[in-house]
């Protein structure tokens, strides 16, 4: 389906975004991962993703939070694979804290990470797309780019505000054959939910477990945290030719819960 088509997934060296880098690579896509973590994990995966799927898979270790570094990464997957036709924007981090008690700094590193590193890319892929008439921009927001939680000023900000960069870049790239779509998952069992766990647990003053059942899945209606496998399949048809209709799109795959 996505044979000789080129992709940068950011935050994919776990969770959703190595699971989304997963199902476009199975799909024929070359693949730039990108991501922090041990370095011979990083390369492991890498070279496995390669070896299985029998497509190119680079790595960059750029800094989401430094513009320059997104620069030079888009620059490396146009000097390793030619063209870039796919953006999977999901670089994200998160943190938990009542609003007076909000850090500034950490107000700054989410906003940088979880908004701006995807303004960041898709400015620095856009030109190119446009010559060729022909991109796929998929941002991975969250159900809390449509409602908001308490102790998450930052982070439903951001991703509220990813959903709004997303509609104005679809509406302005539409007339050149670029979609930009947004996916809204609920909650989905990564490393960045198990640290959400914790958080939760220590602001509300429960248990994990109380977390996951009165927190995190009181309002997801199948009481199932979300499969990484189910956005990788949406993601794979967001990119391709089939969806060369849907654009300026917040598509939630959140068991109902912006629905409660």
């Amino acid at each position: 389906m996505l044979q000789q088509k080129s992709a940068i997934v950011t935050g994919s060296t776990s969770g959703i975004g190595l699971g989304i880098a997963r199902g476009l690579a199975q799909q024929g896509a070359d693949i730039m991962l990108n991501g922090f973590g041990d370095g011979q994990e990083i390369e492991f995966t890498r070279a496995e993703l390669q070896r299985q799927y029998g497509v190119k898979v680079r790595y960059s270790s750029a800094d989401m939070s430094q513009p320059e570094q997104i620069r030079a990464m888009a620059d490396l997957a146009r000097a390793e694979f030619g063209k870039i036709d796919i953006v999977v924007n999901n670089a994200g981090i998160q943190h938990v804290a009542p609003i007076e008690e909000f850090p500034d700094a950490k107000w700054d590193a989410v906003l940088a990470i979880n908004l701006s590193s995807a303004f960041h890319l898709i400015k620095a892929v856009v030109p190119e797309m446009k010559a060729r008439r022909f991109g796929r921009i998929i941002n991975i927001a969250s159900a809390h780019g449509l409602t908001a939680s308490p102790f998450k000023a930052a982070y439903v900000s951001a991703k509220h505000g990813l959903i709004g960069l997303s509609k104005t870049v679809a509406i302005e790239l539409a007339e050149f054959g670029i979609t930009c779509n947004t996916i809204c998952p609920g909650y989905v069992k990564t490393p960045l939910v198990d640290k959400q766990i914790a958080d939760q647990a220590k602001a509300h003053n429960i248990s994990p477990a109380d977390v996951i059942r009165d927190v995190m899945l009181v309002h997801q209606a199948r009481k199932e945290f979300v499969k990484v496998e189910e956005l990788a399949a949406l993601a794979v048809f967001l990119a391709s030719d089939a969806a060369a209709s849907m654009t300026a799109n917040a598509i939630p795959m959140d068991g109902g819960w912006t629905q409660h």
